[in-house]
């Protein structure tokens, strides 16, 4: 599936969005800014009954919490 994060450069809010072509204009949910960034999201899949993700320990890269939560 074509989902997005992005962080809106006008209020700072961050969403996802169900895009579909790259022409697709993307606006805040927030306050309907069309100024808003692509983020670079982590990624993580299931193999038969094995889960991978992209980080080793569970954790951010860079982050002492033990899980994503705490980075945000």
């Amino acid at each position: 599936m074509p989902i997005f994060e992005f962080q809106c450069e006008e209020c700072g809010e961050v969403f996802e969005e169900l895009v579909f072509s790259e022409k697709e204009e993307v606006v805040c949910r927030k306050c309907q800014s069309p100024k808003v960034k692509k983020l670079i999201s982590r990624v993580a899949f299931k193999c038969g009954a094995k889960f991978t993700g992209t980080s080793s320990g569970g954790s951010c890269q860079g982050c002492k919490g033990g899980n994503c939560q705490s980075c945000r």
